[in-house]
């Protein structure tokens, strides 16, 4: 067990990690609805987050894992299709903590496509939540959980999804960024079989 990666923000002004985009369009009335249905006044922080983090984990289904047939991006289109790799999921977990004034960031690793480097590497996507009852932030990874992937919700430690491995050229990117990487979304908005994205498209680093 390595030593925990001390995380870099990109903006000092919280407010840029609540800001309503094109991706992250919680406005969207079909995300009210689940946010209507997800959270609730009575909530701690705390609460709302595991909530979301658990929903998107586990009621999103990972695209590969399924062999999907849709290629989602913008956090409305992850609902209605309810299927999305990482870089979509993030995106709506982002939507559904900034509807709840919850700063809510991006962050990346460097993975191993499949199992070795000969198969290529990828972008990996997750989030960091700002916790103020905390003042701290943590990552959280709602990629969603499959054998040999078990993510989950802790303020003490980080329980990610993968674990980087330096010796194979691995790396974790240590910056929360406020948007979503442009080469992340642009392969989504570019691409409409997900398994061909997956597999022969996805960016290799930041």
């Amino acid at each position: 067990m390595g030593l925990q990666l001390v995380l870099i923000v990109e903006s000092g002004d919280l407010k840029d990690y609540l800001k309503e985009t094109d991706v992250v369009n919680f406005s969207y009335p079909f995300v009210m609805e689940i946010v209507q249905e997800l959270f609730n006044d009575e909530q701690t922080e705390l609460e709302k987050v595991k909530m979301a983090f658990e929903f998107v984990r586990d009621e999103i289904a990972h695209s590969w894992d399924i062999q999907g047939k849709h290629v989602s991006c913008k956090a409305s289109e992850v609902l209605e299709y309810k299927e999305g790799i990482c870089y979509a999921k993030s995106n709506l977990l982002a939507a559904l903590l900034r509807s709840q004034g919850i700063p809510t960031g991006f962050c990346y690793q460097r993975l191993m496509l499949f199992d070795t480097p000969e198969k290529g590497y990828s972008l990996h996507a997750l989030n960091a939540v700002y916790f103020k009852s905390l003042q701290k932030w943590i990552r959280l990874d709602a990629r969603g959980n499959k054998i040999g992937v078990d993510a989950q919700f802790s303020i003490d430690g980080e329980k990610l999804a993968f674990t980087v491995n330096e010796e194979f050229d691995e790396r974790d990117y240590p910056v929360i960024f406020a948007e979503p990487n442009r080469k992340t979304m642009a392969v989504l908005k570019e691409h409409t079989n997900i398994l061909d994205l997956y597999k022969q498209h996805l960016p290799e680093s930041l």
